[in-house]
């Protein structure tokens, strides 16, 4: 199978050269390329994807600024992607040694794949230790929707079932990759894991971009549950829980400021709550507390 890697970016200067010497590393007998979609940078990422062209003749930067939204990146640079099978790759995350083989190997049978996320190599104890690791020993799964789910930087498809589903939602600029997930699934194609595809995940660390990646996520998970999990305003047992959760956080809030961890901790346990809230108001849907 041909593969086409696609990196969606935006000012990924400082992090995309590690992504792209891993998959210069890559051992892959097989036909495959490379395509950088800018999302509009105005840092000097052109000037580093241009390095890496003598080592990987594969590789392309193409332009997709027409449109402000990683999903409308991902669409672009499949339109202009080549390869029977589809990779996707975050500009900050960096694929282990043998990570296309073994996806490559997977989607030939499955169509429809995830990597395995490991936290370790990018990010510190304090940020692992207040984020929590997920995808490690298997895909992220809600209780509220009907599928399991994996990041978009992790997942592989065939480039006829991406078509089928008109790719990724560009309306949706937070979780389109759990709507993304959602959609191939009820095409009847079961998402599945590749463990010996790891994928070295780079988080977040300042307390303000942890705050904010939590409310973005949070808010777009009650939209996600309005959409697929018939959420109506009214489940009240979904706002006790919401409560719960308020004052568990606050009761713990002088213990998490004495520490670094902490505070990572309670910025994304604050940024959580107040997504959840604003998704509720706006979407119409009770708050869906997944942890």
């Amino acid at each position: 199978m041909t593969l086409s890697i696609i990196i969606p970016c935006r000012n990924a200067a400082r992090t995309i050269d590690e992504t792209l010497q891993a998959l210069a590393a890559q051992t892959w007998p097989g036909a495959w390329e490379v395509i950088v979609a800018d999302n509009g940078s105005t840092d000097d990422l052109a000037k580093v994807v241009a390095r890496h062209i003598p080592r990987m003749p594969g590789l392309r930067l193409i332009d997709a600024s027409g449109r402000r939204g990683a999903s409308y990146a991902r669409n672009v640079g499949v339109r202009a992607a080549t390869g029977e099978g589809i990779l996707f790759c975050d500009a900050d995350d960096v694929p282990a040694p043998g990570w296309a083989v073994s996806m490559e190997a997977a989607l030939r049978v499955h169509g429809f794949v995830a990597s395995r996320l490991e936290f370790e190599k990018l990010n510190s104890q304090a940020v692992r230790s207040a984020r929590g690791c997920t995808q490690v020993t298997g895909l992220q799964q809600f209780r509220f929707l009907p599928y399991p789910h994996a990041g978009s930087g992790t997942l592989g498809i065939t480039r006829a079932l991406h078509d089928a589903v008109a790719g990724f939602d560009e309306t949706i600029p937070i979780c389109e990759d759990i709507d993304y997930c959602m959609r191939v699934q009820q095409k009847g194609v079961r998402l599945e894991f590749v463990p010996d595809a790891v994928l070295h995940c780079r988080l977040r660390a300042s307390k303000k971009g942890v705050y904010a990646q939590a409310s973005q996520y949070a808010e777009y998970e009650v939209y996600l549950y309005k959409k697929y999990g018939a959420g109506y305003l009214w489940e009240w047992w979904r706002w006790r829980k919401y409560g719960q959760a308020w004052r568990a956080l606050l009761g713990r809030m002088l213990e998490l400021l004495r520490t670094p961890e902490g505070k990572t901790m309670l910025a994304w346990r604050l940024g959580r709550l107040m997504g959840l809230l604003k998704g509720s108001v706006r979407f119409g849907a009770p708050p869906v507390m997944v942890e």
